[in-house]
């Protein structure tokens, strides 16, 4: 199993400490209504962990007293948690920034078809997940189906002003590459989906996100099933670059599971890698983080390679 800390031990990566504590990453449950091949949380339909009223509302107590000013919301399909939209209204009552990290099929989903209107309502940023402009590649990696429902949902963003011009509803894409590879160039890449997606679908977007895979869960097993894991490190590995490390998003995100235990990311997360490496923790349990070690492995070389990547695209 991935989970099995020793394929990632034994790292070199460079330490690294935190700065000011800015953004909480909140998982909301590994429900999901896809089972993606790149995904690095495992989520799935038939998971059952979900985040409940009660560690949300401490989830909003710890953003109150640290004073944060974004809420980043993931998962699995956040929105299927029972609990999304009282979350949503409560941050925005803050005013709070809140991004959703969105598949778009859930949009079409029964039971969720007016949660676009929901997301417009409260100005919530949608971070969609789009790996690809071509329907083959993206029902290969997410399922059949997914690029024309992804498609559908686009088009219904846009007719709730998402992605035009002179709206403050913001609506970003996510490229992840096909395997074991880095991403391209973000500024190319997003011209050509820009170009590729209103011309064929008249969709317009703000900014697309190229992030790279992390040999983590789901994707960590798939490199191992096919023998590429070791590979898929060195690539990491080779194209290291310091200048990256200032830019990590653990240097100013705090990652909350689902039961309310913070990790320095989510993918330490879904490692069960404590914070800063140490015991398990809760959020209620945190003090100052500002100066702390971040708890680094060899998939941390993910981030730093290349441009670099981030839950907001590339970092150079």
């Amino acid at each position: 199993m991935i989970d099995s800390l020793p394929f990632l031990q034994n790292s070199d990566f460079p330490a690294i400490t935190r700065n000011k504590l800015e953004i909480l990453q909140v998982n909301l449950g590994y429900l999901c209504n896809l089972s993606c091949t790149h995904c690095h949380v495992n989520a799935g339909p038939k998971r059952t962990e979900l985040m409940d009223k009660a560690t949300i509302d401490q989830a909003l107590g710890f953003i109150d007293k640290h004073g944060l000013h974004t809420l980043d919301l993931t998962g699995g399909a956040p929105e299927m948690n029972p609990h999304f939209r009282y979350l949503v209204m409560q941050a925005r009552n803050r005013g709070l920034k809140i991004i959703d990290r969105c598949n778009l099929v859930i949009l079409l989903e029964k039971g969720f078809e007016d949660m676009g209107g929901f997301l417009a309502e409260h100005q919530v940023e949608i971070v969609a997940s789009l790996p690809c402009y071509l329907q083959e590649n993206v029902d290969k990696q997410r399922g059949k189906g997914t690029f024309n429902a992804s498609i559908k949902a686009l088009q219904l963003l846009n007719e709730l002003g998402y992605g035009q011009a002179n709206t403050n509803l913001e609506l970003n894409l996510v490229f992840n590459p096909q395997g074991a590879a880095l991403p391209p160039e973000q500024q190319p890449l997003e011209y050509a989906y820009k170009q590729h997606l209103h011309e064929h679908y008249g969709i317009v977007f703000n900014h697309l996100f190229a992030m790279a895979n992390l040999p983590v869960r789901r994707f960590g097993s798939v490199l191992l099933s096919t023998g590429r894991f070791d590979e898929y490190l060195q690539l990491l590995k080779d194209n290291f670059h310091a200048s990256n490390l200032d830019k990590v998003m653990c240097k100013n995100t705090l990652s909350v599971d689902w039961q309310g235990f913070v990790y320095d990311c989510d993918f330490n997360q879904m490692l069960q890698l404590p914070l800063g490496g140490r015991q398990k923790i809760h959020l209620s349990q945190i003090s100052e983080l500002m100066g702390k070690s971040i708890a680094t492995l060899k998939h941390c070389y993910g981030c730093t390679a290349g441009q670099g990547s981030s839950c907001g695209g590339a970092i150079t």
